[in-house]
């Protein structure tokens, strides 16, 4: 039985049972649930149904939904069984049946429709925990046995048998069942024993409980069924007990492998774990993409950014790559995801372009970077002393200069036999946050507080759309944690637009009797708000308020976000329609509108999209928007966004007849063009991976950004004593005037540098030796004295050099001649030397190496330290 078989099975059994079939819900989770970066059960959606905060399309749902385990990243491929992505079927009850239909129907499934042999089929059961006030789960196995499961198969398990979909949120005992892959998988037991031999594929989670943060159980407002069955391992089961990678659905990427690299899975063990890690990964990335997750260093992006690079190291290894490391492997390996799995996931087929160019560029990327960083690591690998750890700040060079994930440096630090200073990698990585979040602020606390806060009370209506300024009631206030005055609000009506799309939230005012709150933002979660606001005065549950938006804000945020409406147009018109929106975010002083594109745009086609928008502008067009259902939307050929997640209605924006411009949108908009005034735009720039940013200014904006410019511009003519017209002339002149002087007065301080340098010269063997420190001399200036250094000494050159001109950094340079490498010497390896005594780190060639470093004060012992490795290198070769 095929893969794809199996899963049409299971959904039309539990279909014929009542249930209502559901599609599988994205990867990324819904804002209810803070609790998780991604899906990592079938269950998982329904949180809000099982807790009782929302009702369910239907009191008996089936799915099959596609999940992520980050956990598992660093055992894939070290194992036939680990798996970072998987497809996890399940039958869902909300206050229906409970664990006798559960049970009955699991066991039907099993037997006349998979026809699992029963003599191979063993069962679980919660032994309890007195701790939770929970006893032996006896009405589970009086149910197994009335199944005709035979008592001595039915175990009693503790902590296994009860199950959480995370740190909080709707638990319960569960039963488990497994099957007897027979004694060729080791010796007989039980499940619960160490091995392979008894394998757990179905969960069936009598859900009748709820954790809190301090982990005491609240019964459920009604009992709840969750069940779990994951494809791949059930799959392996039916198709002759293979293991997970070489079931049906996972074979044309195998193949495509060996084809690739010229290997055979199975092979040796290098091969083996390469091809594991590219069926895993290639399906991970390719799933998480389409469902609008991009790389980056933190949260979900970390994790798509680290499978996707590991992903492109194992390819490397088995030779996929080649000698000239050519890119599109990741685009190849996608196309193999999308054949295998698009039937079920149309996402993937949809999102097929998007993702290869997403692909294309994070491996184009890391490509530039993988050489260096790998020859780093082999030079940092060859120089430890034995029975050396491998260096913290190293690890750390490697993920901030080469985008080396920490996981992957580990796992080649362990595959040489080696282990790495992690708490030293994290001291480094904290202290980078550290300056990261003081430079941006915090917030992710009170992010986390109001996606609980959001779920005390029922939702609240926007009514924003229309009206600026409505009566309302508070349904719920507290205040925020740690927060000076700040508090949480819920009205039940509200004027504010909650952050969005791009779109920054509205300013205001909520006022009642005894106080009054100033908005600071209001988060969305899912269809539902949070006010956060600056209270001053009281304010209670049941108070009628006075919700008021601040107009002027407002009028001006919606020039802005229809004019990025326009821009899209226009970069169509202009680009081509490979222009895609990537990001954009419009404030109420400001647009920004990130875009794919291939290269910088010219002068001439900027100023053809301006051109473009204000004739829309000039034409004073309507701009107006509909609720419609998504094939609507589709069929009227409205722009979707990549990575965005549509409901089954939609609210299409059109400019004019809508034929230019028509979105899906759900931010505010001018009701005519006319409004914006102007569109001005101030730069355009790269941001990396085949992406574009354009920033821009409309209505008062961009005319006081013009006035200033001008003004600026009569200034400089004045002070130059030029007309304006030959500014940019008379500043080209001076630049290139400037240059020259910097050179001139560089060169003339390294050549006055040259001749206390020469006086530092020893004799050490083959070796014609300087150690040398020079703070009157800059980065630069100290390599140009290096490179006459050497020049002066001859092939045995070993120039060592140091300054501390910047005060509290220090610049290393070293310089190595050609005999002097082939008597041993190595650039790389002593500025590695140098800068790990100066706190700092660094690395290159054999005849050349910079570095720095922040401890000025033991300079001087470094620069000692290099010139003593040099002299003991010396009477090594005598």
């Amino acid at each position: 039985m095929k893969s794809a078989e199996i899963r049409r099975l299971f959904l039309d059994h539990f279909v014929g049972h009542g249930h209502l079939e559901v599609p599988s819900a994205s990867l990324v989770p819904s804002s209810y649930d803070p609790s998780v970066l991604l899906n990592v059960a079938g269950m998982q959606p329904f949180k809000p149904y099982f807790a009782g905060l929302e009702e369910p399309p239907s009191p008996r749902v089936t799915s099959c939904q596609k999940c992520f385990r980050t956990p598992d990243i660093d055992e894939v491929g070290l194992t036939a069984r680990h798996m970072t992505f998987f497809e996890m079927l399940g039958n869902f009850s909300f206050g229906d049946y409970f664990k006798a239909g559960a049970i009955e129907m699991a066991w039907d499934l099993i037997v006349n429709k998979l026809g699992i042999p029963t003599d191979r089929l063993w069962v679980t059961v919660h032994e309890g925990d007195p701790a939770l006030g929970l006893s032996l789960d006896t009405e589970a196995r009086d149910l197994w046995l009335a199944q005709g499961v035979p008592a001595d198969r039915i175990v009693a398990l503790g902590a296994d048998n009860f199950w959480k979909a995370g740190p909080t949120g709707p638990c319960g005992p569960c039963s488990e069942i497994f099957y007897d892959r027979g004694p060729e998988w080791g010796p007989d037991g039980q499940p619960g024993d160490e091995g392979d031999r008894y394998l757990e594929f179905y969960n069936l989670v009598f859900m009748q409980y709820t954790r809190d943060d301090a982990g005491n159980l609240t019964e459920l407002p009604a009992k709840n069924i969750d069940t779990g069955m994951g494809l791949e391992r059930i799959t392996s089961i039916l198709q002759d007990n293979v293991s997970i990678f070489e079931i049906d659905s996972v074979q044309p990427i195998v193949r495509w492998a060996e084809e690739r690299s010229g290997r055979t899975y199975g092979d040796d063990v290098a091969t083996t774990k390469a091809m594991r890690v590219l069926v895993d990964h290639g399906r991970g990335m390719t799933f998480l993409a389409s469902d609008g997750v991009t790389p980056s260093n933190e949260g979900r992006g970390y994790v798509l950014r680290r499978i996707i690079r590991r992903a492109i190291q194992h390819a490397d290894r088995i030779g996929i790559y080649g000698a000239d490391r050519q890119g599109g492997v990741l685009a190849q390996l996608q196309e193999r995801v999308v054949d295998a799995f698009g039937d079920q996931y149309p996402a993937l087929v949809e999102h097929r372009a998007a993702v290869t160019d997403l692909l294309n560029a994070e491996e184009e990327r890391f490509l530039r970077t993988l050489d260096k960083g790998l020859a780093s690591f082999t030079e940092t690998i060859e120089a430890l002393p034995a029975g050396a750890t491998f260096p913290g700040d190293e690890a750390f060079l490697l993920h901030d200069t080469f985008g080396f994930p920490v996981e992957q440096t580990e796992e080649l630090v362990e595959e040489a036999g080696r282990t790495l200073d992690r708490a030293r990698f994290d001291e480094l990585m904290q202290e980078q946050r550290e300056r990261a979040r003081a430079a941006a602020g915090g917030g992710s606390q009170t992010i986390e507080q109001a996606a609980k806060f959001v779920q005390a009370v029922g939702k609240a209506e926007f009514v924003g759309f229309d009206q600026l300024a409505v009566d309302a009631k508070i349904t719920a206030i507290e205040p925020v944690n740690g927060g000076d005055g700040e508090v949480l609000l819920k009205l039940d009506r509200s004027p504010f637009y909650a952050e969005g799309g791009g779109q920054v939230s509205d300013a205001g005012t909520v006022t009642g009797p005894q106080g009054r709150a100033t908005i600071e933002s209001v988060l969305k979660f899912e269809g539902d708000q949070v006010i956060l606001a600056n209270l001053d005065g009281t304010l209670e549950v049941g108070d009628t308020v006075r919700a008021e938006v601040d107009g002027d804000e407002r009028r001006a945020t919606e020039r802005n976000h229809t004019a990025t409406h326009l821009l899209h147009a226009a970069l169509h018109e202009v680009l081509g329609d490979h222009v895609a929106q990537k990001g954009s975010l419009v404030e109420p002083s400001r647009l920004r509108f990130d875009f794919s594109h291939h290269g910088a745009m010219t002068a001439e086609e900027l100023a053809r999209v301006e051109e473009i928008v204000a004739t829309h502008i000039a034409a004073s067009e309507p701009v107006d928007w509909r609720e419609v259902d998504i094939e609507t939307a589709r069929e009227a050929g409205a722009t979707m966004l990549f990575g965005e997640k549509y409901g089954d209605v939609v609210r299409m924006v059109s400019v004019g007849d809508g034929s230019w411009s028509r979105e899906l949108c759900g931010g505010t908009h001018v009701a005519n063009t006319a409004a914006i005034r102007q569109l001005f735009i101030t730069s355009e720039s790269s941001v990396g991976g085949g992406t574009r940013r354009i920033e821009a200014l409309t209505g008062d904006g961009a005319l006081n950004y013009l006035r200033t410019r001008a003004d600026a511009a009569e200034a400089a003519s004045r002070v130059l004593g030029v007309d304006i017209e030959r500014l940019a002339e008379r500043a080209d002149e001076l630049q290139k005037t400037a240059r020259r002087l910097e050179r001139e007065l560089s060169q003339l301080r390294s050549g006055g540098a040259l001749e206390g340098a020469l006086a530092a010269r020893i004799e050490a063997g083959p070796f014609a030796l300087i150690a040398h420190r020079d703070d009157s001399l800059g980065g630069d200036e100290l390599l140009d004295l290096a490179d006459r250094l050497k020049g002066k000494l001859g092939a045995g050159a070993v120039v060592i050099l140091g300054s501390a001109a910047e005060g509290d950094k220090v610049a290393l340079v070293v310089m190595v001649g050609d005999d002097a490498i082939a008597a041993g010497a190595h650039a790389g390896n002593l500025v590695k030397l140098v800068a790990g005594i100066v706190g700092g780190g660094g690395g290159g060639r054999p005849n050349m190496a910079r570095a720095g470093g922040k401890d000025v004060a033991k300079l001087d012992e470094a620069l000692a330290a290099g010139r003593e490795s040099v002299q003991q290198l010396a009477s090594a070769t005598a």
